[in-house]
């Protein structure tokens, strides 16, 4: 049987921390927009947990919309697929360390608990934006941040036009 991607776009970051909230605005922007019925918006803002409860509905792909500090100039757009580590690889104390509190775990720490549990769909990509102000604790946005969000929403509506006619095989061996 072949079926169409379905396709989770997850908008992450702390309202509180200025650039921080750059995945939250965007996911409310694309809100409007017209997407395709297997696409999926989800603000996930700080608390990674629910991505990975969500990650168990079978995604084939997962877009992250984030503010980085990649060292670029603030507004600054990427858009590239991601590797997550296997903490898998790692000794038995570093992985009881790692789950000993998931209530408070980032996006990172998500995606990796994700990939652990055998969830994490097999394309992972992030839109970053390259965050200026996020050190201090202030509601909004800076003016070059605020400025990339219509560039961004573009650019994912621009992706998933290529990539809403991707099929996939959903034959089980």
């Amino acid at each position: 049987m072949i079926s169409t991607k379905k396709i989770l776009i997850a908008g992450v970051g702390n309202e509180l921390r200025q650039d921080d909230a750059f995945g939250i605005e965007l996911c409310r922007k694309l809100a409007d927009a017209e997407l395709p019925s297997h696409v999926k918006i989800m603000e996930v803002g700080i608390g990674g947990i629910h991505l990975v409860q969500e990650l168990y509905d079978n995604y084939d792909v997962l877009l992250i919309l984030d503010a980085v500090s990649w060292g670029g100039k603030p507004g600054e757009i990427y858009f590239k697929e991601i590797e997550v580590g296997d903490i898998k690889e790692w000794s038995t104390d570093k992985q009881r360390a790692f789950l000993a509190d998931m209530h408070y775990t980032n996006p990172t720490r998500a995606l990796m608990l994700a990939k652990a549990l055998n969830i994490l769909p097999v394309h992972v990509f992030m839109l970053g934006c390259e965050a200026g102000a996020h050190d201090d604790f202030a509601i909004g946005i800076s003016e070059a941040v605020n400025k990339s969000i219509p560039i961004a929403r573009n650019t994912i509506l621009g992706w998933l036009k290529t990539t809403q006619n991707i099929q996939v095989n959903t034959n089980k061996p």
